[in-house]
């Protein structure tokens, strides 16, 4: 049977006999400590290694929820193009200037007179589309506007014509030297 590294050192008289005791009863109490105890000496690289699969799960968590976030965004574009496509009203290249803004700039669109009248009573409203600027009806404007109201530039609160067809004051003209 092969000698102990500890029996091997008091042979060739290296230690003495007191201290290999002392550190064999010392090696006995923290066996015994940790069995009573019953706790478990964790290994710092097993630590090491959940706490960096545990941060890369985070990070994977986190680029997946931003790929999601991109991809829905990308469908709702969708989605209000689509609205937009299919719901385009006709515009009059050599009616009436209607004039909005974009971005602080101002942009005009023709629009012939009864289209001008259902943009101003809030029926019909202006979106961008693309690079264009088209006329939708207000139903599909309020669609769009849950979606995404930046593509929406203009659109009136609604009026309706029995106000202006039941005017108390339809029948007094409005002088034209009157002051404000």
């Amino acid at each position: 049977m092969a000698i102990s590294l500890q029996d091997q050192l008091l042979n060739s008289g290296l230690i003495k006999k007191d201290k290999a005791n002392k550190a064999k009863k010392e090696k006995y109490k923290q066996s015994k400590q940790q069995r009573n105890s019953k706790t478990t000496q964790t290994d710092e690289a097993t630590l090491l290694a959940q706490k960096t699969l545990s941060e890369k799960q985070a990070k994977d968590r986190e680029l997946n929820q931003q790929q999601k976030l991109k991809a829905d965004k990308k469908a709702i574009i969708a989605q209000i193009k689509q609205l937009i496509k299919l719901n385009i009203q006709a515009k009059d290249n050599e009616g009436i200037a209607y004039n909005f803004s974009d971005n602080n700039v101002v942009k005009k669109i023709y629009v012939n007179d009864a289209t001008l009248k259902n943009i101003s009573n809030g029926r019909l409203a202006i979106v961008k589309y693309d690079t264009s600027y088209e006329l939708v009806p207000a139903q599909v404007a309020e669609k769009i506007k849950q979606r995404d109201a930046s593509f929406i530039l203009v659109l009136n609160d609604k009026v309706d014509g029995d106000i202006t067809e039941n005017d108390p004051y339809a029948d007094f003209q409005i002088p034209d030297d009157l002051m404000w």
